[in-house]
């Protein structure tokens, strides 16, 4: 409570100093101040209204905010509030003297205009109020602007972040009744029925689809598996299915891998062409070039966006989140991978902490720019050590902060048996399983996938299978011409 109060004075002082500058007074309205203080010393049902919508800091008058804040102490102990309360309440607090005493309190009373206007008082203070923090803040935004330690990508971020809390700090929302949340709701669900298709992003995988219904706006989905077991891919094979197949606009900050890295494991992914082949350890026939020209002409022309900045600041991803949101109309983004993102500068040393305010941003904006937002997460060692329940993770091997499994909407874990050492059958090499553990509005379950290495590429069996025949066809077309030309 004292570091708020010396904030708000340090704030006042600036914007009394910069509106002597300016030759303006800063915004205010001291009568209608006094005559929402005298309502309150007066009606007792305009109390409850007034807290209800004021705070503090609508009072630009410090003698009216404190007599406010006596008020509102009153108010928590269910003390009656009238003059002879207030002025007690003051005097304890060593402030009555300070506002003028219990004369000024008594004067408030005479100056209450018709108890109809109160609404209308309240709302002129509120609007004051908004001013004044756009003032303060435009302030600390023009400080900063000539700071040439703080990185343009910081400022934005800073910039954009203060004009909002400035403008959410004095609103506040209704309460509704629940008949008008049905009908938003009524007419949410008749909108579904009559529209084919899924309501959020596609993942490409009809079983994880059929669950989720896409991936949801404002979601945070976390991606969780030891290393190499093969979270990144999986987490590209879902890039790729949305921008390639539905045309989805998709941002995916790897921290981790560069950007050829990613680009070669698509390349591989969508020609089926060996890993070797594309890295040239191995030469590409005639043929091979012809396939690979052919079937990356729609990922190339795909709108995937790609940043590698490694050790990404938490406010320059922020920052670089909005602008993909509002420039590039970009309707999900990919993190790879969360423990890899720096945190704030306070929290260094602190890893839980630091770990734990990464997450919070990263659901923190998901909500703000209403898209969902995947974050790859390493599991702990425990998830390979501990013996019993067929060696599959659980939310409580989520690495570093027992926060990630409270922020997330959703926790995806990858388990692939034979990577652990559960199965010596060759034919159980491919066998994997996408484990939704945690799924805040739907079903949770285990989906039985296949990961194709080679290809660096999950797929569920049926598509497996019919893969599989496909490529069986392919070899024995590509076979035909060499096998005549070595007979003639």
């Amino acid at each position: 409570m004292a570091e708020q109060k010396s904030s708000k004075k340090r704030s006042q002082i600036n914007l009394d100093s910069l509106s002597l500058e300016m030759g303006n007074k800063p915004p205010q309205a001291i009568e209608a101040e006094e005559a929402v203080l005298g309502a309150m010393l007066l009606e007792p049902a305009v109390v409850d209204s007034a807290m209800a919508e004021l705070s503090a800091g609508c009072f630009y008058d410090n003698r009216n905010r404190m007599i406010y804040e006596a008020i509102g102490k009153l108010v928590t102990e269910h003390s009656p509030i009238d003059i002879v309360t207030v002025s007690a309440k003051l005097k304890a607090l060593g402030k009555l003297e300070e506002v003028g005493g219990a004369v000024v309190l008594a004067g408030y009373s005479e100056k209450v205009g018709a108890a109809a206007h109160i609404e209308y008082y309240i709302k002129i203070l509120k609007q004051k109020a908004i001013q004044r923090d756009l003032i303060t803040a435009s302030y600390a935004i023009l400080k900063d602007s000539f700071d040439d330690s703080v990185s343009v990508d910081d400022l934005i971020d800073m910039a954009q972040t203060k004009v909002y809390d400035a403008v959410q700090n004095n609103v506040r929302r209704d309460v509704q009744e629940i008949g008008s949340v049905i009908n938003e709701v009524m007419s949410d669900i008749q909108e579904r029925q009559s529209s084919t298709g899924l309501s959020g992003v596609p993942s490409g995988f009809p079983t994880l689809d059929r669950i989720t219904q896409g991936w949801q706006p404002s979601d945070l989905i976390i991606l969780a598996a030891r290393p190499s077991v093969g979270k990144t891919a999986f987490s590209l094979n879902i890039a790729r299915n949305a921008a390639v197949d539905h045309h989805i606009p998709v941002a995916f900050f790897s921290l981790e891998m560069s950007s050829s890295q990613l680009a070669k494991r698509l390349v591989v992914s969508e020609t089926g062409l060996s890993a070797d082949k594309i890295k040239g350890a191995i030469k590409l026939e005639d043929w091979e070039w012809d396939q690979l020209e052919y079937k990356i002409r729609d990922l190339s022309k795909a709108p995937l966006y790609i940043d590698d900045t490694p050790g990404l600041p938490l406010m320059e991803f922020r920052t670089k989140a909005k602008n993909l949101v509002k420039n590039k109309k970009v309707r999900l983004i990919i993190v790879d991978y969360l423990q890899l993102m720096q945190g704030p500068a306070e929290l260094r040393g602190m890893r839980e902490q630091e770990v734990a305010a990464i997450s919070r941003t990263l659901k923190a904006t998901a909500k703000e720019l209403n898209i969902p937002i995947i974050a790859l997460s390493q599991l702990s060692r425990q998830a390979v050590q501990r013996t019993g329940g067929s060696g599959k993770p659980q939310l409580s091997d989520l690495r570093e902060s027992g926060s990630i499994e409270q922020d997330a909407d959703m926790v995806l874990f990858i388990h692939r048996p034979d990577y652990i050492g559960l199965s010596d059958n060759p034919e159980d090499k491919e066998k994997t399983q996408v484990i939704i553990a945690k799924h805040r509005n739907g079903e949770t379950r285990d989906i039985d996938m296949v990961f194709k290495s080679e290809r660096v590429k999950f797929m569920e069996p049926d598509e497996a299978l019919n893969m599989q025949a496909e490529r069986t066809v392919e070899s024995r077309m590509n076979e035909e011409p060499r096998m005549n030309e070595e007979f003639q």
